[in-house]
């Protein structure tokens, strides 16, 4: 196996996942994470839907490779109850999310046919 250059990493997502039950505590833990990184990171749409391939409702936490050692060790260490969905961007998306992705938490199938062009 070749290895891949760690370089092809632009930014990193981390996808907060919830439910009915647990939508409180995902708020409450995004208004944290934008008091704490708000600066660094770009949070995205607060969903209760399904989006793309999550099979649960979630926001995005985008951040920059740099930032990785800042932000990833806190969200480990800070999640609670909440499952995290944690993966790179290069140009490969479907890789990005079927190879290459870290689970905080417990982990979930993807739809992963949402990511086919």
């Amino acid at each position: 196996m070749a290895a891949l250059d760690t370089t092809a990493i632009h930014s990193w997502h981390a996808h907060v996942y919830f439910d009915a039950a647990s939508r409180d505590a995902a708020w409450a833990f995004r208004q944290v994470v934008d008091e704490r990184f708000g600066a660094v990171i770009e949070l995205g749409r607060f969903h209760e839907r399904l989006v793309g391939p999550h099979p649960a409702w979630s926001y995005q936490i985008a951040f920059d490779a740099a930032r990785f050692d800042d932000i990833v060790p806190w969200l480990v260490l800070n999640h609670g109850a909440l499952d995290i969905f944690l993966h790179p961007n290069t140009n490969d998306e479907l890789r990005d999310h079927r190879d290459c992705a870290v689970w905080i938490g417990k982990s979930y199938a993807l739809n992963l046919d949402a990511l086919a062009g």
